[in-house]
């Protein structure tokens, strides 16, 4: 049977655009299941993108229905289906309902991707409570309550994978986004402590976090920002599409954890070794590399506590400065050739040993002996 409708509320707020294949008796489209999170714009809106092309079925969330309306559309075009839920995150019975609703629609969720975040560029000194107390409800709660959506429905069927969008801030604060970090390392710690605990239970359900490097999304023309000039994410950028692929694979093939990009690589391990000297240096640099050149305009409306109106898609304005691929996810995915390379590399250090000479190696004993 095919069931067809077009973009028609069944349900306030609650969105079935586009054509499926659905059971000639329960209804239940076939074919694998994806929840994202904040699908709306940005990483969401890049991932929902990723995963339809894979094959996925999506419940998606966010504030913006014009977003969520644009990407059920384009899940459409990619051969998919899309039903979406307009609310906020920080709502657990909105987070609930979509479970329901998917589930309802599609039949079983696969993947549960947690990605919702808002920000606040601004020094803590000028941070208001209610600003932190919205970050964390948005960022750190609203992936416990997807991820309790989910668990509700996984863990008695001891399957699914729980994919948690995070960054290397979880590890490595930087000024001016005490919040944002903070909301963070929340998820980090949560989502350790709940790693156990399936392992504990011996359970299949999967759990994963994927730790980001700045990303060109446009938080970055809607966050709230108290600097004098425009915010920036801080070089490197990389494009979302770049962050989809990442967020696809660590869903398909979940280790514990997954760093996208060297810049998050080196922040996560430069706090591990030299804490103090990273201080330092964000102390010097962390304020100049968060801001454009050009002038904030005072009042412009953001989006901490209300989604604005229009669709911004999944780029933000820095299209141009973009890195569109990483080393580190382009061998993670072909690991036959990851390992090829670390024995070539070793290949090649045992036999630079074996070609030294003989006076070289008397040469480095007698040194040895001086010692």
């Amino acid at each position: 049977m095919i069931a067809v409708s077009t973009a028609v509320a069944t349900k306030p707020n609650v969105i079935q655009p586009c054509q499926s294949i659905a059971d000639n008796e329960t209804g239940i489209v076939a074919g694998k299941v994806a929840v994202i999170t904040g699908a709306s714009s940005g990483i969401g809106r890049a991932s929902a993108r990723a995963f339809a092309r894979a094959g996925y079925r999506l419940g998606l969330i966010a504030r913006s229905l014009e977003g969520l309306e644009a990407a059920a559309r384009e899940a459409q075009t990619a051969g998919s289906e899309a039903m979406v839920v307009r609310g906020d995150v920080a709502d657990s019975e909105k987070v609930e309902r979509l479970a329901t609703d998917t589930e309802a629609r599609f039949g079983p969720i696969d993947v549960w991707i947690n990605n919702a975040m808002v920000t606040v560029l601004s020094p803590v000194a000028e941070m208001k409570p209610e600003e932190f107390r919205r970050v964390m409800e948005v960022n750190y709660l609203g992936t416990v309550h997807g991820t309790l959506a989910a668990l509700s429905r996984m863990r008695p069927r001891n399957r699914g994978t729980i994919v948690q969008v995070g960054s290397a801030l979880a590890y490595r604060s930087i000024p001016l986004q005490s919040a944002y970090c903070a909301s963070k390392a929340a998820i980090r710690g949560f989502t350790d402590s709940l790693r156990s605990e399936l392992l504990h239970d011996g359970s299949s359900v999967r759990l994963t976090m994927v730790q980001l490097p700045a990303v060109n999304t446009p938080q970055f023309e809607v966050m709230r920002n108290r600097m004098p000039r425009r915010p920036q994410p801080v070089p490197p950028i990389f494009s979302p599409k770049m962050i989809a692929d990442a967020i696809l694979y660590a869903a398909e093939h979940p280790g514990r954890e997954m760093v996208v990009a060297g810049s998050a690589l080196q922040a996560i391990f430069g706090q591990k070794v030299a804490p103090g000297l990273i201080d330092l240096y964000l102390a010097r640099t962390g304020y100049e590399s968060q801001q454009r050149e050009e002038a904030e305009q005072p009042g412009r409306p953001d989006n901490l506590f209300e989604a604005l109106p229009g669709d911004r898609g999944a780029d933000g304005p820095f299209s141009g400065q973009s890195r569109r691929s990483s080393i580190q996810l382009w061998l993670r995915e072909r690991p036959a050739l990851a390992i090829t390379s670390s024995l070539a590399l070793a290949a090649a250090g045992i036999g630079a040993l074996a070609r030294r000479r003989p006076a070289d190696v008397d040469r480095d004993r007698h040194e040895t002996d001086q010692l």
